[in-house]
């Protein structure tokens, strides 16, 4: 009964051969034929980081980091031994690009260890954690009976640490001394971001130190008798450590929704950022790019204002905008017929190519209350993650949350997020030049995707008013967010400045402007992630009015051509895209922003 089935299986597939033709002429520039000199290295570099990232993986090791810096170190010398002039240009690419990473990743050692150093006083036990965690790395025999004498040592260690941590709280005397000169008790004093930091590591070194406790515990009969009461209490206690400096010392209650503690990074750091991102211009001169930027968009959304019949007041026309939405369990048909509009919109242009299996694969899900308190609006992919109410959402938050996802700004998210955004760059990039990953950008990534929202608007894709409203209002917060994260990190601003800064400048919901704040500052992303949307896009435009509008290459030719070369700083893929002449002490010096570049 197989064999015929199997037997129609096979004609069907021989038919559809001969009718698609030959397989060379189905195949014929769909596949990665980079012959990059430099790709081996790259490949062997990236297997063998990944392999060092999941052995040196505890917090505050100081082998880990003198392993990475080792490793760091040892890949910059065999990159200087290769033979730069004699490259062809896109190995020049990689090799550019190659140095550039591994240059800022040693960087990024230094960093850490300088936040380190600022922790230190906050976590003097933390090398009992370390240690231990690194014997089981190692697989020596546990020493049950010392491990279970350390155990006690660090729960004491952790009440002396509390102890002068609190004296800390107490009011400072003239010179800066604790007031109640009684006490024995040196006090401990660090900044409220030093204190954030030190919360999510003391909760990285009780994951570290279960991780060790469970490797043993059961299996070794006299691990279990030692140390189970001793790590209970040491386990009790960081956990408590870590709550007593998340309320006392950071000032956040377990149930506070509201308080924003950010970490600035300092000018200097932001300009070491913007060195390895390739961007020439200072923090002080992309707040003016952003400014100038803010006042395009206000005239236009005055313009659309106008349109609505709400005259100069647009705070009120975008009110009118955000009560378009849908109904609640709506939202998921509105964004798929929203994901297909775009796909089609791009294909009919002849934008940029769109492989079939791109079209079919990607996919939907609704994002958790918990992740809409960081992300208020979608994120997307191969999954797009539909932000909406939920049912234990309180009346207001559920408002916010449906006012805040309007079909109108919905249209101007879901082809970012999808096709030809986010989900068409990761199912390109993982077919072509796949090796170029770990040269990812926020400025390729999310500029790229935000670079699409610049030409669709030049294109005539919003249709009314309340469109344009929609795709205005984006616009204006990605020009908000370089203006109040780069001023947060210069530390002239405060979490608190930039979400009234959303709500009044941009016209956010408070509550998602607080999230907005919130993402842009917990860490999970650097410092310059929320400046890379517009400062990309506007590269991306740079380089389109050069390639394309110049006649050099159609649409479709150049948007098929960044996704071909793959994530990396964009000054770099311009060199590759206008074959400049490339040299092995290449620095950034693009100035794609002729406004400001023609200021001090």
């Amino acid at each position: 009964m197989v064999k015929p089935f199997r037997n129609q299986v096979m004609a069907a597939l021989v038919a559809l051969a001969m009718a698609c033709g030959p397989v060379a002429a189905a195949t014929d520039g769909d596949v990665d034929n980079s012959t990059s000199a430099v790709r081996p290295l790259i490949e062997r570099y990236t297997a063998d980081r990944r392999t060092l990232s999941h052995v040196y993986d505890t917090p505050l090791s100081v082998a880990g980091e003198k392993r990475f810096a080792d490793f760091y170190t040892d890949w910059i010398a065999k990159l200087q031994q290769m033979d730069f002039d004699q490259m062809d240009q896109e190995s020049k690419v990689d090799y550019l690009l190659f140095d550039n990473h591994l240059r800022y990743q040693m960087r990024l050692l230094d960093e850490r260890e300088k936040q380190e150093v600022e922790m230190s006083p906050l976590l003097p036990f933390a090398k009992i954690i370390v240690g231990l965690d690194e014997a089981r790395r190692r697989m020596e025999p546990p020493k049950s009976q010392q491990a279970a004498a350390a155990l006690t040592q660090m729960v004491a260690e952790i009440a002396k640490t509390r102890e002068a941590a609190e004296a800390g709280l107490a009011p400072q005397g003239k010179g800066g001394e604790k007031t109640d000169a009684a006490s024995a008790t040196p006090a401990i004093r660090v900044k409220r971001t030093v204190a954030s930091r030190t919360a999510i590591t003391a909760g990285r070194l009780r994951e570290n130190l279960k991780r060790w406790f469970d490797y043993y515990h059961g299996y070794d009969p006299l691990f279990t008798w030692w140390v189970t009461e001793p790590y209970k209490a040491a386990d009790q206690a960081l956990e408590s450590y870590e709550n007593f400096v998340k309320e006392k010392l950071v000032g956040i209650k377990a149930d506070d929704k509201k308080t924003i503690i950010g970490d600035p990074a300092g000018r200097e750091a932001l300009q070491a950022e913007l060195a390895a991102a390739m961007i020439p211009y200072t923090p002080e001169e992309l707040i003016a790019l952003a400014k100038n930027e803010m006042a395009w968009c206000t005239r236009e959304m005055l313009r659309a204002s106008h349109d609505m019949g709400y005259g100069d007041d647009w705070h009120k026309a975008l009110e009118h905008v955000k009560d378009m939405y849908v109904p609640p369990g709506e939202q998921p048909e509105a964004i798929r017929k929203l994901a297909v509009e775009g796909i089609e919109y791009v294909e009919s242009h002849q934008l940029v190519t769109v492989p079939p299996l791109a079209k079919e694969s990607w996919r939907m899900e609704m994002m958790t209350p918990d992740r809409q308190l960081v992300n208020p609006f979608f994120t997307g992919g191969e999954v797009i993650s539909v932000s909406y109410p939920t049912d234990n959402m309180t009346f207001e938050e559920r408002m916010m949350s449906m006012r805040g996802n309007n079909i109108p700004f919905s249209r101007s998210t879901v082809f970012h997020e999808l096709i030809p955004g986010h989900w068409l760059q990761q199912f390109m990039t993982e077919r072509y030049r796949a090796y170029r990953r770990p040269f990812s950008t926020a400025f390729w990534s999310e500029g790229n995707a935000f670079y699409w929202e610049m030409l669709l608007w030049d294109l005539g894709f919003p249709r009314t008013p309340e469109e344009r409203a929609g795709m205005l209002f984006w616009r204006m917060h990605r020009c908000a967010r370089i203006i109040f994260s780069l001023s947060f990190h210069l530390g002239l601003w405060t979490p608190e400045q930039c979400v009234e800064f959303l709500v009044k400048d941009v016209g956010h919901e408070v509550d998602n402007a607080t999230a907005e704040v919130r993402r842009s500052f917990n860490g999970s992303v650097p410092p310059l992630y929320q400046c890379a949307y517009m400062l990309g896009a506007l590269q991306f435009r740079a380089m389109h009015k050069e390639l394309v509008e110049s006649g050099k290459m159609t649409d479709r030719e150049y948007h098929d051509a960044i996704l071909h070369e793959g994530e990396m700083p964009l000054e770099i893929l311009r060199a590759d895209l206008t074959n400049q002449k490339l040299s092995r002490n290449f620095h950034t010096s693009w100035k794609f922003y002729e406004e400001i570049a023609a200021k001090p």
